[in-house]
């Protein structure tokens, strides 16, 4: 059974940082790309990030480009979300995501098979 646990979420002030983590069990997590979306009180979940098997190709949300960096530890099974000056607009739940192809990479939601349980981010001004 595919599990995906995220952490790392909290309160911070715009400019500050966070770096979400999200530890994955149940699949090979070398194989697959691994995703990050975020949901915004009233609307619907969007593509944030998301970075391929190998880690060599990454893609972003134009919102984030530039602030957020994604990566991965294939040894600790783990990928993560480096989000920098943070706005008040980036409060939402983050959720990582498995992809449901191996060797597959998409940025649409419905690629992706397995979600975490999400985790709240929330900016002040």
């Amino acid at each position: 059974q595919v599990q995906l646990v995220e952490s790392g979420g909290g309160l911070v002030q715009a400019g500050g940082s966070l770096r979400l983590s999200c530890a994955a069990s149940g699949r090979t997590f070398s194989n697959y790309a691994m995703g990050w979306f975020r949901q915004a009180p009233g609307k619907e979940r969007e593509f944030v990030s998301t970075i391929s098997w190998s880690g060599d190709r990454r893609y972003y949300a134009d919102t984030v480009k530039g602030r957020f960096t994604i990566s991965r530890d294939n040894a600790k099974n783990t990928v993560y979300l480096q989000m920098n000056s943070l706005k008040p607009e980036d409060t939402a739940v983050y959720y990582c995501a498995t992809e449901g192809i191996p060797f597959g990479l998409g940025v649409r939601r419905e690629r992706y098979d397995y979600w975490g349980q999400g985790t709240q981010v929330t900016v002040s001004s």
